[in-house]
C-alpha cells in the first residue's frame, strides 16, 4: 500500500476545512464548578468583534498574465486536462492570438474554495475564460455557457470542461462564435 502521509498544503486543504490550532502539550484542567453556558450565550457575538480577514494566498499558475487574461480549468487528475483537452486549449489560445505570456492558467481543482473576488484581486483579469469551473463555484450567479457576459467590468466566458468540450461539436461552435466577439489586443 502506498504511503498515505502528505504535507502538500493544497491536498490538506481539501480535508481540513476548519481552522486547526496547535496547543502546547500542557494538561488542561477543567473545574467541576465551571459555569454552564447555554447555546444562546455561546452563539452571541460581541459587537466589537471583527470578522477575520481571509489570508491572501498565492495561486500556482502557468503563463505570465501579461494581458490580464485568466483561464480557469478544473481537472483533479491532470495539471491542465487530458491530451485532447490540452490540444483543444492550444487551438483556442492560438485562434484568439495569445501566447503563454499573455494569460494565467489556473487549475481550480486545487483551489476549491477560491471565489471570484479572490481570483479578481490576485490576477486582475479583464477577460476570464472558464472551462469546467461553474460560475456558482466562484460565487457568481448562473451564467449561460459559451456566451460572452460582463461582470464588474470583466468579460466572462464559461464553457464545459476541456475534455468534454473537445468531444462536443455544437459546444465548440458556440464557444467559437463567442470568442470571435472578443477584442483582445
Amino acid at each position: 500500500m502506498a504511503e498515505q502521509l502528505t504535507s502538500n498544503n493544497e491536498a490538506l486543504r481539501l480535508f481540513f476545512t476548519d481552522d486547526v490550532y496547535l496547543i502546547a502539550n500542557e494538561e488542561i484542567k477543567v473545574s467541576e464548578t465551571a459555569p454552564v453556558v447555554t447555546m444562546d450565550e455561546a452563539v452571541s457575538v460581541p459587537a466589537e468583534v471583527q470578522p477575520v480577514k481571509k489570508q491572501k494566498r498565492d495561486f500556482n499558475h502557468l503563463g505570465k498574465n501579461a494581458k490580464n487574461i485568466l483561464i480557469l480549468v478544473s481537472d483533479p487528475v491532470n495539471q491542465v486536462s487530458t491530451e485532447e483537452g490540452r490540444e483543444l486549449l492550444r487551438k483556442i489560445v492560438k485562434a484568439i492570438d495569445l501566447s503563454a505570456a499573455d494569460f494565467a492558467l489556473v487549475n481550480c481543482s486545487a483551489y476549491a474554495d477560491a471565489d471570484f473576488e479572490e481570483l479578481q484581486s490576485y490576477f486582475k483579469p479583464r477577460l476570464l475564460l472558464s472551462f469546467g469551473v461553474l460560475p456558482e463555484t466562484l460565487g457568481l450567479a448562473v451564467q449561460p455557457q459559451n456566451s460572452v457576459v460582463k461582470h464588474e467590468g470583466i468579460t466572462l466566458v464559461f464553457s464545459s470542461e476541456l475534455q468534454a468540450l473537445s468531444e462536443d461539436m455544437s459546444g465548440k461552435k458556440a464557444l467559437w462564435g463567442s470568442l470571435k466577439q472578443l477584442n483582445i489586443s
